[in-house]
């Protein structure tokens, strides 16, 4: 599994990952499949961290992990 950092964000490129960036998943689905996961409530919800940035704080990607 990919290293995740201590704490902080992570953008969805770093979640699911990014073949074009050579991002490999942490959790392989597709976008569509995240975001109709996160407005369900099966993945957590996102902070905006400006106009065009939306992140998921560290310590939530870390608890979808631990719960699957």
């Amino acid at each position: 599994m990919n290293q995740l950092p201590e704490a902080g964000f992570l953008r969805l490129s770093q979640i699911i990952g990014s073949p074009d960036k050579g991002i490999p998943p942490i959790i392989p689905v597709k976008k569509s499949t995240w975001w109709q996961g996160v407005k369900e409530g099966h993945f957590p919800q996102p902070v905006k961290l400006g106009p065009r940035v939306t992140a998921w704080r560290v310590e939530d990607i870390r608890s979808l992990i631990a719960s699957a």
